[in-house]
């Protein structure tokens, strides 16, 4: 661990740019070992927190604008996908605020997941407060556990804490099967 620090110290300005980044387009790890190299003295706390905050913020806009845009010709003449498409807006119409802060956790989740918020009917306006508050939260968490519990975190790792990761997508299908199913119970959704 040691060594990826001097590496992180070393090229401190682009790790901050592979960080903004990274959390632009997935969830995993990095914010929270760059807490921890905050927490060494490796890197910049606030620093950290903003590129965090910034790269998760900025990375859903773009995905939410590119459904609201494109969302519709993308699934034109792909009645598989247009349906799974329908199904998305109802659960994003449905559970849109809770969705808004449960996406970015589970492993895999996060790339795709202002997607269907995007292809619903949530306002731009709400989508960004919500999506900052969500974004604020997740940095405070990862990035603060990464900080607050750095000499825990290195442990952890070495110990193959993936696991949880795995357990949390389970765990996010499982809140989605069940709210397609309630859906289609309360014939929201025609059945198919």
């Amino acid at each position: 661990m040691e060594s990826l620090l001097d590496l992180v110290r070393e090229y401190g300005l682009a790790v901050y740019l592979i960080l903004l980044a990274y959390c632009a387009l997935k969830s995993g790890a990095l914010p929270l070992l760059a807490g921890y190299a905050a927490y060494t003295g490796a890197l910049d706390p606030v620093l950290v927190a903003a590129v965090t905050f910034a790269g998760g913020y900025l990375g859903d806009e773009a995905r939410f604008a590119l459904a609201r845009r494109y969302g519709d010709g993308l699934f034109a003449g792909r009645p598989r996908l247009r349906r799974a498409l329908d199904t998305a807006r109802v659960l994003s119409d449905h559970y849109g605020t809770a969705y808004m802060f449960v996406y970015r956790y589970p492993k895999g989740m996060r790339t795709i997941g202002a997607l269907p918020v995007g292809l619903g009917t949530l306002a731009w306006s709400r989508f960004t407060i919500l999506n900052a508050a969500s974004a604020a939260l997740w940095t405070a968490l990862l990035v603060g556990t990464g900080y607050v519990f750095g000499a825990s975190i290195a442990q952890a790792v070495e110990q193959g804490w993936g696991l949880a990761s795995v357990v949390l997508l389970v765990l996010f299908v499982l809140a989605v099967l069940i709210a397609w199913r309630q859906l289609k119970r309360l014939a929201v959704l025609p059945n198919r």
